[in-house]
């Protein structure tokens, strides 16, 4: 199997405490290092205001995970936060592998570097 990189949003309801926030997350990571997966970063976005009412709600907790693992083994989690109560919406995408790289995700990997002339605009 192939490694790729992921990118998963998670939007909790506003009513839930920090305590079940951070248990969504943690068992998030549970389950993708059970298939051997990684996540190297967790960034809490913190309250933010929905573009339209989602369960006659406005307002939701989001956070952004990236997630490393092998192709294919994400139904779990998938299927984990489809089922949480505490879950409002939910988002996983596949990185393409050349932004994977870019974010030192895939291993073994260096940053790309940046093209010929895609410097700074102001130097010739």
């Amino acid at each position: 199997m192939t490694v790729r990189a992921y990118e998963l949003m998670i939007i909790v309801d506003r009513d839930v405490d920090d305590a079940a926030n951070t248990a969504v997350l943690n068992r998030v990571q549970e389950l993708v290092g059970v298939d051997g997966g990684t996540v190297p970063t967790v960034d809490k976005w913190g309250r933010r205001r929905f573009a339209y009412p989602i369960n006659h709600k406005d307002e939701g907790v989001y956070s952004v995970l990236e997630i490393v693992t092998e192709a294919g083994n994400l139904d779990e989690v998938d299927r984990y936060l489809r089922l949480a109560d505490d879950v409002v919406r939910h988002k996983l995408i596949r990185l393409p592998d050349a932004e994977a790289a870019r974010r030192g995700l895939l291993g073994g990997s260096e940053p790309a570097a940046a093209p010929a002339g895609a410097g700074d605009p102001g130097k010739d």
